[in-house]
């Protein structure tokens, strides 16, 4: 896959005081085809991720994970089994030094189409509320979905596209093979 740099073509500037929004599946781990990741068993980093997450958490004053879960309203899995998948995730990054500095998930079902859910802005709305430093100009959005570059796009981030190779199409700022693809750009 070849990696792109839309952004300006220069180096995306970036300083302590920026904040790094996070795709969960497709970007961190691996997205299932067609279903949700339901348990830790399911649950598996894709390669780069946790050492590009380590790279990454010293760039930025916030890192979030914002993810559309609605296999909770789906009642596939409960908010419960949800909160294990996360700890057995951060668990993963903790042990390889990255930091999260917290997980926003929207639970509620796409054809109610819910602020919470991107590519809406609820989440990233509920970030700002909880850390005010928040500028979204001074934000990135990394996903590997069409609503997560809609997302950044509509709150003004850098958005930034993790090339799976069947999203090619999907406009972005920039594109990426993977986390610490990102990383090496940043720094």
């Amino acid at each position: 896959m070849e990696v792109s740099f839309n952004y300006m073509h220069n180096k995306l500037a970036i300083d302590s005081s920026w904040t790094l929004f996070l795709d969960r599946d497709g970007t961190i781990n691996r997205r299932l085809k067609d279903d949700y990741v339901k348990n830790i068993g399911e649950f598996e980093f894709l390669p780069n991720a946790l050492e590009g997450i380590f790279k990454l958490s010293p760039l930025f004053d916030t890192v979030v994970i914002v993810t559309n879960q609605q296999c909770i309203d789906k009642e596939i899995m409960t908010h419960e089994e949800l909160k294990l998948v996360h700890d057995f995730m951060m668990d993963g990054i903790n042990a390889a030094h990255g930091r999260i500095d917290q997980i926003y998930y929207c639970p509620q079902l796409a054809v109610f189409e819910p602020v919470c859910r991107k590519p809406n802005p609820g989440m990233a709305l509920q970030a700002k509320e909880e850390f005010p430093n928040i500028d979204f100009q001074k934000s990135i959005m990394v996903g590997d979905t069409l609503s997560d570059m809609e997302f950044g796009k509509r709150l003004n981030m850098t958005t930034v596209l993790v090339l799976d190779g069947n999203n090619t199409e999907i406009e972005a700022d920039i594109k990426i093979n993977d986390l610490k693809n990102l990383a090496s750009y940043l720094i």
